[in-house]
């Protein structure tokens, strides 16, 4: 029996033939032959035994679908058939979308791949509804978040936010037939990556070409906005200081609000069905951030820095993001990033897009490069006042949910010594991003907003 559209021979076994199940799965189904050469002819595996345990569970946790794997004997020769039944919905490999055309495996992309996502669902994949997650099973803290922060942007009314959270979620389409939406899910889910494999956003330190230090945000969507920018500044960013009039004045290397802009455009737009985290690369001379996107069919990087049409890839997500404050109106974002790089005196970032990925290259301001030290280990403040590490994101999001609470208690829940704690709160107030608000006793802090 020859190959044809729907069998393939592989003399042996190799972990990127997945693509070629992934390829099957997406198509009409077909089998695999493992141990058969081009010709037909069975040559054999080796170590048949331990492929019968290792394919079949490759294909379920690499594709998350089951195959039958059996194994066949001929002329004393071992092979193993994969028989792969067509999938009703899309499989992916590694954020990859493979199909099986005649004899050939084709990786889809782009507006191929839209529609066949569509083709298969008859629905956008962040409106597919999710079980085994209720409303009830969402995370408290994100919709206090959203809440929040929604009422401070003034894009909705304290009315329309003190309803029941099941509620909201109608309001801002997030429910289908009473199920929630992925989109739901990935909003507001303490681990999005029960929806997707790899829908968090992972922060990087660069030095001379390799990682120093990083972090992976994997809280959803609405913590991870709330967080990030915050943990870019706090952690992985120096402010070269300066004085005027013996006021000290602190000058980061990137305009806040514009990579601020750019980190909730690539969540807000994202394609989250590649399975692919947003990634922000942080260098002493450049941030570059980059996601997966389906761009309109003949858009280009050019198109995006020239005024152009909103058309969110995720009109549900981008909604829930422009109703908290965290993107403009739509369209008109990259306008604001580019403002933004112009009034710190920046140069205007650069798009890049390759393939399904999305790139944007801050270049930083020269003028307030510094050596930046790398991130201590230990959870101490250094001795010219500025902070090192997370743990003073962790006491500012303390504050921000407990704006009254005292020392001792910030220190108690902090898990801090009261000494250490002091030191950390004089940098935070030295540096702005945190205030005192009335007396000791009577007082509050507040988180400065713009510093946010």
């Amino acid at each position: 029996m020859a190959e044809s559209q729907n069998i393939e021979y592989k003399e042996s076994w190799r972990d990127e033939y997945l693509k070629w199940i992934c390829g099957f799965a997406n198509a009409q189904g077909g089998t695999i032959y493992i141990g058969i050469d081009d010709a037909g002819n069975v040559v054999g595996v080796k170590d048949v035994k331990k492929l019968m345990e290792d394919i079949p569970n490759k294909i379920q946790s690499g594709l998350g679908i089951i195959a039958d794997v059996n194994k066949h004997t001929k002329d004393g020769k071992d092979y193993i058939e994969i028989k792969v039944d067509p999938s009703s919905f899309p499989i992916s490999y590694h954020g990859e979308f493979h199909y099986r055309s005649g004899a050939t495996k084709q990786q889809l992309t782009g507006i191929a791949l839209t529609e066949f996502i569509t083709k298969k669902t008859g629905v956008r994949w962040e409106d597919v509804t999710v079980d085994g997650v209720t409303v009830d099973d969402l995370d408290a803290e994100s919709f206090k978040i959203f809440r929040r922060e929604a009422l401070r942007s003034k894009r909705m009314t304290e009315a329309e936010l003190n309803i029941s959270n099941e509620e909201l979620l109608s309001k801002l389409k997030l429910l289908s037939n009473g199920k929630l939406k992925r989109s739901a899910v990935l909003l507001f889910y303490s681990d999005p990556n029960i929806v997707q494999v790899g829908s968090y956003v992972k922060v990087g330190k660069f030095e001379h070409g390799t990682v120093a230090y990083h972090d992976d945000l994997e809280g959803s969507l609405i913590s991870t906005a709330d967080k990030v920018v915050d943990l870019i500044y706090l952690k992985y960013l120096k402010a070269k200081i300066t004085y005027e009039h013996d006021r000290r004045v602190e000058t980061y290397p990137f305009a806040r609000n514009a990579i601020r802009e750019a980190i909730y455009n690539a969540i807000a737009h994202n394609c989250y069905m590649y399975g692919t985290p947003i990634q922000i690369r942080i260098e002493e001379e450049q941030i570059i951030i980059s996601n997966r996107c389906i761009l309109p069919e003949g858009w280009t990087a050019e198109t995006l820095m020239q005024p152009h049409d909103s058309i969110p890839y995720n009109p549900d997500i981008a909604n829930v993001f422009f109703r908290a404050g965290y993107i403009e109106t739509w369209g008109q974002g990259i306008q604001k990033i580019c403002d933004e790089c112009i009034a710190l005196g920046a140069e205007l970032p650069r798009y890049e897009i390759l393939g399904t990925g999305i790139r944007v290259y801050f270049p930083a301001l020269r003028s307030a490069l510094i050596d930046q030290p790398k991130v201590p280990k230990g959870h101490s403040a250094k001795t010219d006042g500025t902070l090192d590490d997370t743990l003073a994101l962790k006491i500012i999001e303390i504050i921000r949910s407990k704006p009254d609470i005292t020392l001792d208690q910030l220190s108690a829940e902090a898990g801090i010594a009261r000494r250490t704690l002091v030191r950390y709160m004089s940098a935070l107030k030295e540096t702005g991003r945190i205030e005192r608000v009335g007396g000791k006793r009577y007082g509050h802090w507040e988180i400065r907003d713009d510093m946010r």
